[in-house]
């Protein structure tokens, strides 16, 4: 291993899939391990909408929160929706950094 790497979970709305995949690729080539989410509903993967999946991926993205050292928010526009809201919520209560794509 090079060096100690900062552990980054991307949290935002589905509907941003090319904002997540780009700053993915960005994040990672600065030096950081990335997590991301695994499907994208909003943006055409519909198993997420199967009844109780919705639930087990928000419940498992604050998992990926606990793991990480910081959170990035992707929130294209200022759009911030209210599974986000409570993920950026549990990353501060949990004392998490939390970085925005847009201020």
């Amino acid at each position: 291993m090079v060096g100690k790497y900062k552990v980054i979970t991307l949290c935002g709305s589905t509907r941003f899939k090319d904002a997540f995949l780009e700053m993915q690729k960005r994040l990672t080539l600065e030096g950081n391990i990335v997590i991301s989410v695994g499907l994208f509903g909003h943006s055409g993967d519909d198993e997420v909408w199967t009844e109780g999946t919705k639930e087990m991926l928000d419940d498992m993205h604050k998992a990926k929160i606990s793991m990480a050292d910081e959170i990035f928010v992707i929130n294209v526009g200022g759009y911030i929706g209210s599974s986000t809201r409570s993920e950026i919520e549990y990353a501060k209560a949990t004392g998490k950094p939390v970085r925005y794509l847009e201020s």
